[in-house]
């Protein structure tokens, strides 16, 4: 099962990773973007951790508030992406302590139908979904092998690592990347790299 605080250390974790990469963030954003994608989320995930201190004690609500944070704090696309990630998820959770990986995953899928209804993005697009759709679905594929829940959370990570990857190549179609046409090409998407650092948590927590 996964406990609340397995979610309140993946959240301080994550937040710990965007610290750890705010300047490779920005410096990735400032190619093809504002060059603050780094400084906003890091600004935002600093709030979040503090809040965390004293945790809600439902998963749900722990999520829910966490997107709510997100949102008011981050700036930029990121925000509105990220906090509807985190509310889409906690809604779909709910506040059963029995929290199970299959759940999660369905929840983390949720998260992503957030981030689309939001960001209108789809596969290829160059965006934070090019991350979160391999790693949920190597995540799905990992639990439907009955793999233990480290394996899961490695081949979740491993996939959204990929798809990041993957962006270099792809011609940015949302977003203000999407301006430059031609000249996106060759560069990593800054939102696809944060989204992979979710999943890359996930086995540290």
């Amino acid at each position: 099962m996964i406990s609340v605080e397995f979610l309140a250390d993946w959240v301080r974790v994550f937040g710990s990773l965007v610290d750890a990469q705010h300047d490779r963030l920005n410096a990735l954003d400032a190619a093809i973007g504002d060059a603050d994608h780094g400084t906003n989320l890091t600004r935002g995930f600093t709030v979040v951790t503090a809040e965390l201190t004293a945790p809600p004690e439902q998963p749900g609500e722990l999520l829910t508030a966490v997107g709510q944070t997100v949102v008011s704090k981050v700036g930029g696309a990121a925000g509105p992406l990220f906090g509807s990630f985190f509310l889409c998820l906690g809604d779909a959770v709910g506040n059963d302590h029995d929290l199970d990986v299959r759940r999660f995953t369905l929840g983390l899928r949720a998260g992503l139908a957030g981030v689309v209804a939001r960001g209108s993005a789809q596969a290829g697009d160059k965006t934070m979904y090019d991350a979160m759709a391999p790693g949920i679905d190597a995540l799905d594929a990992a639990a439907a092998a009955r793999h233990d829940l480290a394996g899961i959370f490695h081949a979740g990570a491993a996939g959204a690592q990929s798809g990041r990857d993957a962006t270099v190549d792809l011609l940015a179609r949302k977003g203000r990347a999407s301006y430059l046409g031609e000249r996106s090409v060759g560069h990593l998407d800054p939102g696809a790299t944060s989204a992979a650092l979710l999943f890359t948590a996930l086995p540290i927590t």
